[in-house]
């Protein structure tokens, strides 16, 4: 394009990966971002001297083996970055007494469940072959040397060719349909909790193999300083980022993209637009609806998304170092069902951030009780704000009371309790029903969902999305390589040789 100047909707991972790929091969870009902060859903707050966490778990490509790292160092996440490992995925304790713990080494797992229920041997055994095979499959970075790309591209190519129809057949297979293979009450349950139930269970062993292989460490520090370092390995490029700008518009003329009105009025133009906010705002709001053509309109009709979360976090003045240090925390029964929220639940999942001492001040530790939960409930709700702040200050009382049945003694610690709905975080990032992650990728659309969806719209020049709402299954590194994929094609549109630097 003659103007090569680009304007970006949105900081958070996709946005900023597309900002860095586009600074590199010479366009001139800017960001406006409607919050304060850079990360979009990779972030975290401050409360009383604790920082709530409110995204990674675990980031897949923290191996420096793995062909995913060479993104994070492309983007400037890995330097400088401390990563560890946990032995334990998640620990399940049992109403009848019994602690089923998801080790990370598959070895140890398969070991540790036989032993926990010797009658579920067959589906146990079938759940680790399924793990096993997923162990080798390292996606080739397109940065790799030409001869690293071309053994990895063969030994993928090995694999799916000895291995494909199992993984197909797995795929089909949801969460919810594998653990009733399961007699034990106990195993069945912690495995359907650990996941979402409609989700494909073929997703849970890529998780497990990554853990198993060392590649899908904890960054110390959590999510907001891997956003912030994207942030400064952008505007180190030239990119230029305007927080606190809300777009409230994508301009158009002769159906050419040509800028952005914001909220506050002001115009701003461009080459050319990319959008890497939420994508029904993008689709109905800032381009009311018009270039939406049935294909674009079918996944936000008929597509299941995944669900809101209701987060609470704690700050505790205790150390925790005599509980597990493990990747998605504890679950345990509580003493008889509770109202939290809109739901009754008879368990507590607690993350206990005791691997991460950059959380909270010495001695003390910063704790998230997360849920899914309920867009509609909260959305009915909010509509008389002083119920709304008073639903959110019995679900603090009742979480830290139900901590207490765990815990003893926890309810005269807690020095901090922060309770974040579904309608906070669409109100800082402005996604879609708040959901987290985008589309739900399940046994029915799984296959339909994981084909590319295109990143521009019909009868509209100039303008290409990125992110996860054109990128099927979400999480952090599908959004850089989505920001990716669309600034490579830029570049082969444009007739320039797509390149790229590390941090």
């Amino acid at each position: 394009m003659e103007d090569n100047s680009v304007i970006i909707i949105g900081a958070g991972f996709a946005g900023l990966s597309a900002g860095i790929y586009a600074q590199i091969n010479g366009y001139r870009t800017q960001i406006f971002e409607m919050h304060n902060l850079p990360g979009g859903l990779c972030t975290a707050w401050k409360q009383k001297g604790y920082t709530i966490d409110g995204c990674i778990h675990w980031l897949v490509g923290s191996s420096p083996r793995s062909g995913m790292h060479r993104y994070w160092e492309e983007v400037g996440i890995a330097r400088g970055r401390e990563f560890i490992d946990m032995d334990e995925y998640m620990r399940y304790e049992g109403a009848d007494g019994r602690t089923l713990i998801l080790y990370t080494n598959v070895d140890r797992l398969e070991k540790h469940l036989l032993e926990f229920s010797p009658q579920d041997a067959v589906p146990i055994r079938d759940f680790i072959r399924g793990i096993r095979m997923c162990l080798d499959f390292d996606q080739p970075s397109e940065s790799d040397p030409q001869l690293k790309r071309l053994r990895k591209n063969l030994k993928l190519g090995l694999i799916l060719a000895t291995k494909g129809r199992e993984m197909r057949k797995r795929m089909k297979i949801s969460t919810a349909e594998f653990v009733m293979r399961f007699k034990d009450p106990v195993l069945r349950e912690a495995l359907r909790e650990m996941w979402f139930p409609e989700f494909s269970m073929f997703f849970m062993l890529f998780t497990f193999a990554y853990l198993h292989n060392r590649n899908a460490g904890y960054p110390i520090g959590g999510s907001l300083p891997m956003s912030l370092a994207m942030a400064r390995r952008y505007t180190g490029l030239g990119g230029v980022i305007h927080y606190d700008k809300r777009v409230e518009k994508i301009l158009a003329e002769k159906d050419k993209a040509v800028g952005v009105r914001l909220a506050d009025g002001t115009e701003h133009r461009s080459g050319q637009v990319i959008s890497a906010a939420d994508g029904y705002t993008t689709l109905f709001k800032m381009l009311e609806g018009k270039y939406a053509d049935e294909k674009t309109r079918e996944p936000y009709e008929k597509w299941p998304v995944f669900p809101p979360l209701l987060y609470v976090g704690l700050g505790v003045n205790r150390s925790f170092a005599d509980e597990p240090k493990t990747v998605s925390g504890i679950s345990f029964p509580l003493r008889r069902p509770t109202e939290i929220g809109y739901a009754v639940r008879d368990r507590l999942p607690i993350r206990i951030f005791n691997q991460d001492p950059t959380l909270a001040p010495a001695g003390k530790t910063s704790l998230v009780v997360m849920m899914p939960s309920s867009y509609e409930y909260w959305k009915e709700l909010a509509q008389d704000r002083t119920a709304y702040k008073e639903k959110k200050d019995q679900i603090a009382r009742t979480v830290v009371e139900l901590l207490d049945q765990r815990f003893p003694g926890i309810s005269r610690q807690v020095e901090m309790v922060d309770v974040a709905t579904p309608l906070t975080f669409e109100r800082y990032t402005g996604n879609w029903k708040g959901s987290f992650e985008g589309w739900l990728l399940t046994p029915q659309n799984a296959f339909t969902m994981m084909k590319r969806m295109r990143q521009t719209l019909p009868g509209l020049q100039n303008f290409s999305m990125c992110g996860q709402w054109v990128e099927p299954g979400g999480g952090l590194p599908t959004s850089v390589m989505s920001g990716r994929r669309l600034v490579k094609a830029l570049c082969k549109q444009d007739g320039k040789k797509f390149r790229t630097t590390v941090a």
